[in-house]
């Protein structure tokens, strides 16, 4: 019942993907792998400068870290104990130092990590599902957009650009990124509770708790809906005559015929820019509204009875957890610069901006919208590093299976080295379509026509494509990780100048140790030698009494 649609209607998005889908792309994915390695390189040699500047070389933080939350103290009724002071005691024979402190049992802890995990469980399916609901909107609507565009006479100037498909998947990509806003915010709330309830037992842990729960839960969140169109989407079609079908009801969502590469990017960019933009408006009118509505509550009161020290205390407090979603927002940003850099090479561009923007923002709203934090000290970014060093590693991945999956560069060298027969043009005649019964209409694969033996099965040219789209990838990657490899161990964690400062001031605090145990053995032995001559003198004057006595 459905009428046919030219194949030059796509011809404006194919273009544009061919911005992005084109032979660069390979160096430019090569080039962020190595970027990121270097940067990451170059970020432990800034941390080590500061950690030297700022006098933490031998700080440890275990003093700080690793003590006992009062929470946790407050809330364990269980006591033990510390098997460093029990330790102390036996050598020292002493029960004073002895020292009881709170223990929580293993049985209390295991309702409460039971919990945990099924509440990140819960929350990333329910994340999923929402995914589905969406893409259950794009296959809905894609009928009503494409019948509406045909009809409206007015949209006849748009519909070269504005496509259905299109149309769908900005829709729908808007609809996504509202459902990570909504979701994420009440994500916040109960994975704090839950870290709370699990009553972890020091500051270290509580934050690598939290870190967890919500790294986890934000990666599924933001990027989930990305790795579906760069991996999934359009791959389990079927064929004319056996479509596959979701919930027995819509079509498998397919691509555009001229690939799934322009709806990925544009994915990226409302998701990126959506969320750069709504982080950057939150921080700036959050802390604002709330200042404004202490300062009209208390204009109640004289202006000379509230002083300024009392309108600085009423300013909204940083928490202890402010660095924490700075941090997290900072790694999601890494991760769009990386894990889809080879789809999305913009991304940089807009990152760079945003933080500039962001510098300023975080500058106003500490220094009139904040009380001042108290400082804290720290030895590195802590359990960051780990997660920023694991999505390095899995950007090789995605970016390598970007350019064979998702882009058509594969596709077409195969047809230029293999099957092109045209000399001066390679690429005449080069398509991923061909006909299908007696009625001549395109469909994106590779597979045999109707009146071959095999029919519908794959063709030879499937398997070719496979074949060096699985070697692209693992030369892409062994490329990278070599040099990825290479580039840490020539670039040492701390500069040399550091180094050698470090060795200095050790050098020069054991030799002041040095010196002050040599003078003060020097002035023992020179004390001793006086009370032997003293001790010699007297025993003289004894044996001459003796004599002339006798």
């Amino acid at each position: 019942m459905c009428d046919y649609w030219r194949l030059n209607s796509t011809c404006w998005a194919s273009k544009f993907s061919h911005l992005f889908d084109n032979e660069s792309t390979v160096f430019f994915a090569i080039f962020m792998g190595i970027w990121v390695t270097l940067f990451l390189e170059f970020w432990k040699q800034r941390q080590a400068r500061l950690e030297y500047e700022w006098d933490l070389v031998d700080f440890e933080e275990e003093q700080q870290q690793l003590q006992l939350r009062p929470e946790f103290e407050a809330m364990c009724t269980h006591r033990k104990v510390n098997a460093v002071t029990k330790i102390l005691n036996f050598a020292v024979i002493s029960s004073q130092l002895q020292e009881v402190e709170p223990y929580l049992p293993l049985c209390s802890r295991i309702p409460w990590y039971f919990l945990s995990g099924a509440t990140v469980t819960l929350w990333m399916s329910l994340v999923i599902a929402c995914m589905v609901a969406v893409i259950v909107y794009r296959l809905s609507v894609f009928a009503t957009f494409a019948s509406f565009m045909e009809s409206e006479a007015s949209l006849k100037h748009v519909r070269s650009f504005l496509t259905p498909q299109i149309t769908t998947s900005l829709t729908g990509s808007c609809l996504n990124f509202i459902v990570i806003l909504i979701l994420n915010f009440f994500y916040e709330r109960i994975s704090a509770w839950i870290t709370k309830m699990e009553i972890p037992r020091t500051h270290q842990e509580y934050e690598s708790s939290l870190t967890l729960k919500m790294f986890l839960f934000q990666f599924v969140n933001f990027y989930s809906s990305c790795f579906y169109v760069a991996f999934f989407k359009g791959k389990f079609v079927g064929y004319p005559g056996k479509y596959t079908y979701l919930f027995n009801v819509w079509r498998s969502e397919e691509c555009d015929p001229g690939g799934c590469l322009v709806e990925l990017t544009t994915q990226l960019t409302i998701i990126m820019t959506g969320k750069q933009v709504f982080g950057n408006i939150k921080e700036a009118i959050y802390p604002l509204v709330l200042n404004w509505w202490r300062r009209r509550k208390a204009r109640t009161n004289s202006e000379k009875l509230y002083s300024r020290w009392e309108q600085d205390h009423d300013l909204e407090t940083f928490g202890s957890l402010g660095l924490f979603y700075e941090y997290l927002e900072t790694v999601i940003q890494f991760g769009f610069v990386t894990l889809f850099v080879a789809s999305f090479p913009l991304a940089p561009l807009l990152a760079l901006l945003n933080n500039i923007i962001e510098i300023r923002v975080d500058a106003w709203k500490l220094t009139t919208q904040y009380r001042r934090p108290v400082a804290a000290k720290a030895h590195s970014i802590g359990v960051w590093q780990d997660i920023l060093y694991g999505m390095a590693v899995l950007s090789v991945a995605t970016n390598a299976f970007i350019v064979a999956f998702t882009s058509d560069m594969i596709p077409r060298l195969v047809y230029y080295y293999a099957y092109s027969k045209n000399a001066i043009q390679p690429m005449k005649g080069y398509s991923l379509y061909f006909a299908f019964t007696s009625i001549f209409f395109r469909y994106r694969d590779y597979r045999n026509p109707p009146d071959h033996e095999e029919k519908y099965f794959h063709s030879m040219q499937y398997w070719h494509v496979l074949a060096a789209k699985m070697t692209f990838i693992i030369i892409m990657e062994h490329v990278v990780f070599l040099m990825k490899f290479l580039l840490a161990w020539m670039i040492p964690d701390v500069p040399k100048d550091v180094v050698e400062r470090i060795k200095r001031e050790k050098l020069m605090t054991v030799k002041i140790l040095h010196d002050f145990e040599l003078n003060k053995l020097k002035e023992n032995l020179r004390m001793n030698s006086s009370d032997f001559a003293k001790h010699l003198i007297i025993q003289e004057n004894k044996v001459q009494l003796a004599k002339s006595a006798t």
